[in-house]
């Protein structure tokens, strides 16, 4: 009787270091994070360590493997500088993917050069007849001014009557007017011609075999044609 007894607390005290064991191998083991901080002093804890914020850490298992490590955390100026970098490549993605889109939509509209030319004639042709008819404009203008400047010449010295004085402004305003457009239509016409260029400047690279979006993006029309175009109404109006 007592062997057996001994027997049942020798099994029921393996029973229990198994399950000790059991639960030693299961349970989480503990971490431990090492760094060097800015003074060149080993710093450990069971935690990230604020001192070591600015550099890498490591994170060891309890054995003193190393598990990870953990890069630095950025400051809020460091993370606005990656932020920043991260839009400007986001942007010249998109700036990419543009290039590509608009030199595939070129290339749809003009397939060879007799079509760009084409083109070219047609926008021409419209800036010149818009162009003939304000030249037509002021030469009517000029038509209809010719009996109010000889009926003026009657009050040389004297005042003007109230009619004739606002027929004569009216017409200074319309010619002023038709002067400016023509000026403008003028300018017009020149910057169609140059946007023309670029685009079969382009075009020649395409067509030969140039990748779409690989020239960069089509420059855009000349800014010294508009600046040119406010000129030239001020230089009018005064």
């Amino acid at each position: 009787m007592r062997g057996a007894t001994v027997r049942v607390l020798v099994a029921a005290l393996g029973v229990c270091a198994d399950a000790s064991a059991w639960a030693q191998a299961t349970a989480p083991q503990p971490l431990i994070y090492t760094c060097v901080n800015a003074a060149g002093k080993k710093l450990t804890s069971d935690r990230l360590i604020p001192e070591c914020s600015d550099r890498e850490q490591r994170v060891l298992n309890s054995d003193g493997s190393v598990r990870k490590m953990i890069g630095p955390t950025l400051t809020a100026d460091q993370r606005a500088i990656a932020e920043a970098e991260a839009k400007e490549i986001e942007a010249r993605e998109a700036r990419k993917r543009e290039a590509i889109r608009s030199d595939r939509n070129l290339m749809n509209r003009f397939p060879n050069e007799a079509a760009h030319n084409k083109a070219r004639a047609k926008a021409l042709d419209d800036i010149n007849a818009s162009l003939k008819v304000s030249e037509t404009r002021l030469a009517a203008l000029a038509k209809e001014r010719k009996p109010l400047t000889d009926e003026a010449e009657f009050y040389v010295g004297k005042p003007l009557p109230a009619k004739l004085k606002a027929q004569l402004d009216a017409n200074d305003t319309a010619v002023e007017a038709q002067r400016v457009l023509v000026q403008n239509q003028k300018l017009e016409s020149v910057r169609i011609d140059q946007n023309f260029d670029a685009e079969l400047e382009r075009l020649r690279k395409l067509w030969a075999g140039a990748s779409p979006g690989s020239l960069g993006a089509l420059p855009a029309p000349s800014t010294p044609v508009a600046a040119k175009v406010q000129a030239s109404a001020s230089a009018v109006k005064k």
